[in-house]
């Protein structure tokens, strides 16, 4: 589940699913958003080949019968009255094949059994299975929605401004409509600056979604009372060691943007992020002292230590998630080249608000581009900028 906090934002900002996505929400909706004629399209494809091969082969083959096949290829995408409307079309086609193969003797069992008979079983047990599918389709619906209600309930999408920073967010979930990912951020206008979470949770589903519930919900209190970011991370440890089972852990990322021309970032366990300057250079950061990720602390002595990174007013800070870094290219299966492709695509993102959704949108496009379209894994983007004076709004 990618997990959203904020204060409320309209959901454009988060990109369009890839083809294939939208293809499966189709199906989960029993292509009820195509119309009847699309639906219907290869049951009457069925009935049109029948035909034709019954014709071509002359009167002395009859291939009539085949046209059994066409309840069971109605019953994929049809409703029951539908199937049953087509499946009439299927059976006045097969009274005129009979008719052209001269088989129209109700006493020649050659027709009764071997076509009609058959034909009319069939297409009852079409339809029984087609009101199944549909049956189905709308429990599959109801888990889906569900899902969503949850990741919408639990936390809310950030502004495009939070404080003085500008962000732009492009997410996709690789999980299935029922199941949810673990991937979470939150920005937060907090007394000592403003704050960024990302994180990743390990594993999928309720777990993922339980453990989630729980960084969050702790980063969200710690935030506002804890001056360093140490502090709020030890605060989640500690949150995490009362609910969430042994074992389990988060990889997170903090920023605190505090004075200008500054970043102070702590890293557990994640992945690091890239700063991007105006000329389209980019650059990992560099972590002296990288520390565990959340849950596993209590397992190493001390305390994670912030690094200061220089941030300027034309600079832009890519945060992501394993799934970016890690997805894989259609040809040859390499790693999505984040640093060397990141730069040129989002060096103007720190001109303006639209600028900044553009530089996102172009840099998700690339790696969809990468992958071929699919990801196998979750995805996060996140984009923020500091303006200075001479920025647009």
């Amino acid at each position: 589940m990618h997990l959203r906090d904020g204060d409320g934002a309209p959901s454009g900002r988060t990109g369009g699913l890839p083809p294939s996505r939208q293809r499966n929400a189709l199906l989960a909706a029993d292509l009820q958003d195509l119309s009847l004629l699309r639906r219907a399209g290869p049951a009457l494809v069925a009935i049109a080949l029948v035909s034709v091969a019954d014709y071509l082969s002359g009167r002395d083959r009859y291939l009539a019968p085949l046209m059994v096949v066409v309840p069971s290829v109605a019953a994929l995408t049809l409703r029951p009255r539908e199937l049953l409307a087509v499946c009439f079309l299927g059976l006045m086609a097969l009274f005129g094949l009979s008719h052209f193969d001269q088989v129209v003797d109700f006493s020649d069992s050659r027709f009764l059994y071997g076509a009609i008979v058959s034909y009319v079983a069939v297409t009852a047990l079409s339809a029984w299975i087609a009101e199944l599918r549909m049956r189905r389709a709308a429990a599959f619906a109801a888990v889906s929605s569900v899902a969503e209600a949850a990741q919408r309930a639990l936390l809310r999408q950030p502004e495009p401004v939070v404080g003085p920073l500008r962000l732009a967010v492009r997410y996709v979930s690789a999980a299935d409509a029922g199941r949810i990912g673990g991937d979470l951020y939150s920005v937060l206008d907090t007394p000592y600056g403003t704050r960024v979470l990302v994180g990743d949770v390990r594993g999928k589903g309720l777990g993922a979604v339980q453990t989630a519930a729980v960084v969050l919900g702790a980063f969200r209190e710690a935030a506002y009372d804890e001056e360093r970011l140490p502090a709020v991370a030890g605060r989640i440890e500690a949150s995490m060691r009362r609910h969430v089972p042994d074992g389990e852990f988060t990889t997170a990322m903090f920023a605190g943007f505090r004075e200008p021309g500054s970043v102070d970032l702590l890293h557990l366990g994640h992945v690091p992020p890239l700063r991007v300057h105006a000329d389209g250079s980019a650059e990992v950061v560099d972590f002296a002292e990288p520390w565990v990720p959340l849950g596993l602390g209590h397992l190493v002595s001390g305390r994670p230590r912030p690094t200061a990174v220089p941030f300027g007013p034309r600079d832009v800070l890519v945060l992501c998630t394993d799934g970016v870094v890690e997805a894989r290219g259609a040809r040859g299966g390499g790693f999505y080249p984040l640093a060397e492709r990141a730069g040129p695509l989002v060096r103007d993102g720190w001109r303006s608000l639209a600028d900044l959704d553009a530089a996102v949108a172009r840099l998700y496009a690339d790696l969809l581009a990468h992958t071929g379209g699919e990801l196998g894994d979750d995805a996060l983007l996140l984009l923020v900028t500091r303006p200075g004076p001479d920025a647009a709004d």
